[in-house]
């Protein structure tokens, strides 16, 4: 499969099976849309009469018809796909856990508009994890990871920080298991920085390999979404702490993340916004919602919101050429490694190697699915008892979901979000559509950056 599009200035063409970009020139783009459907002849006497006025000779359309013959022969252009077969052995293979996501509070003291865990609460009440729930969720990790050494737990909410000393307790805790048993947590942790404080930001900073620090941009734009309970803005509030957390970890090791929806399509001015306060990792994503909410992206705002992402991309170009760079999550993409093949083919893990822990211990397949009971799958006291579950996400991945198919960006979102696919569709082999289409407008813009960056290397 290939797939070649225009963005910038560039003609780029993606060989998807193989992960190959080629940046090539107006003729070898116009060939190759011919190559694998027209003969040589024909392909020479059309583009003849095409480049007509450009002067373009026969044996210039040879020599290209020749490169990409050997770029085919060579597996780097109109490659086979090589993963079909692969896919069984993963679903074969042994699921051991490696990262789970503990709510550590099911409460928040934010109401933000697009909640998707309404105030903490996941269809719930509030409650916050206790030391004895947490241990036992840490003790389940180890000992259902196998030989896998390096292991993951996220603090997530809710508001972690309303449940801090649990947090403490739990990280002191882990230190301890990772001399017996020889094994390494990398702890993280999900803020909306409200209580945010030095001591906070001086253990964050010695223990949590990542924070992610909730802020959606501009100001209008986060107050409006992200008020406090008694309907307050929170930006004036967090924003402070934000940046000197930023500056403690040496502008690595964060990220603000921020959500855009219907009321801020223009949200490539966020991202700049929060650039412009001098956050070096960003990440503004769509929100997910059902059509009906007022804040919901429809399909009539793709075409602005790619617009969007085609204006962010220049502008990052030229910020990196003047020395004022910042990464953007969604366009943070490795050409010449990227991630392992099962995780290409079956993306994040959910609901095999990546679990979220509720407050009284409850097993789910991912954040997102909890509050929804039909998706328990045990509990931290009695273990795993639904194995059928285990089974369904095992078996999901690119090759389960038709939508995914003959999409050029498979490889690089894996199939896109479980969670997302059940809530619009009822199963988790379907697609949330608007997501697809702005993934797709991601990796383009992304793999554009990608050549704009190599010629700049080249000047």
């Amino acid at each position: 499969m290939v797939h070649q599009y225009k963005n910038n200035g560039y003609n780029i063409v993606l060989d998807v099976n193989s992960g190959c970009v080629h940046v090539v020139d107006e003729l070898t783009y116009d060939i190759v849309a011919l190559f694998q459907t027209t003969d040589k002849e024909d392909i020479t006497k059309q583009m003849l009469s095409k480049y007509e006025k450009d002067s373009v000779t026969q044996q210039e359309i040879e020599e290209v018809i020749k490169e990409i013959e050997e770029l085919k022969e060579a597996g780097n252009l109109f490659s086979e796909d090589i993963y079909k077969d692969y896919i069984f052995d993963v679903k074969k293979r042994q699921t051991v856990v490696k990262a789970l996501c503990l709510h550590i509070a099911h409460d928040c003291n934010l109401k933000c508009r697009y909640c998707f865990a309404e105030e903490g609460e996941y269809k719930g009440h509030r409650e916050l994890m206790s030391y004895e729930v947490g241990k036992k969720a840490l003790d389940f990790l180890i000992e259902n990871s196998g030989n896998r050494r390096n292991l993951e737990v996220d603090f997530f909410g809710g508001e972690p920080l309303m449940n801090f000393d649990v947090v403490k307790q739990l990280v002191v805790y882990g230190r301890e298991l990772e001399k017996h048993h020889d094994k390494k947590f990398r702890f993280t942790l999900t803020t909306n920085g409200v209580l945010l404080n030095d001591d906070i930001m001086e253990f964050a900073n010695k223990e949590m390999a990542n924070v992610v620090l909730s802020i959606d941009g501009r100001k209008e734009v986060h107050d409006y979404m992200r008020p406090t309970r008694n309907n307050k803005g929170s930006y004036e509030l967090i924003m402070p702490k934000f940046q000197k957390l930023a500056e403690s970890r040496n502008q690595n090791n964060y990220y603000v993340r921020g959500t855009f929806t219907h009321h801020n399509l223009d949200f490539s001015k966020d991202v700049l916004h929060l650039a412009d306060l001098g956050f070096k990792q960003i990440s503004v994503e769509p929100v997910v919602s059902q059509p009906e909410e007022p804040y919901a992206i429809t399909e009539e705002d793709i075409a602005t919101i790619c617009e969007e992402y085609d204006t962010l991309a220049k502008e990052m170009i030229q910020r990196k050429k003047e020395g004022r760079d910042f990464n953007f999550f969604h366009f943070m993409i490795d050409l010449t490694g990227g991630p392992c093949v099962a995780k290409r083919l079956s993306g994040c893990g959910s609901g095999t190697e990546y679990l979220a822990v509720t407050p009284w211990g409850d097993f789910y397949p991912c954040h997102q699915f909890v509050g929804n009971e039909e998706f328990i799958m045990g509990n931290v006291f009695d273990g795993m008892n639904r194995t059928d579950i285990i089974d369904c996400f095992k078996q999901c991945n690119v090759y389960s979901k038709p939508k995914c198919q003959d999409c050029f960006a498979k490889y690089y979102c894996s199939g896109g979000c479980a969670a997302n696919s059940y809530n619009f569709h009822g199963n988790i082999n379907d697609a949330y559509d608007i997501g697809c289409e702005l993934q797709r407008k991601r990796v383009e813009c992304a793999l554009m950056i990608k050549a704009a960056e190599n010629d700049m290397v080249s000047e």
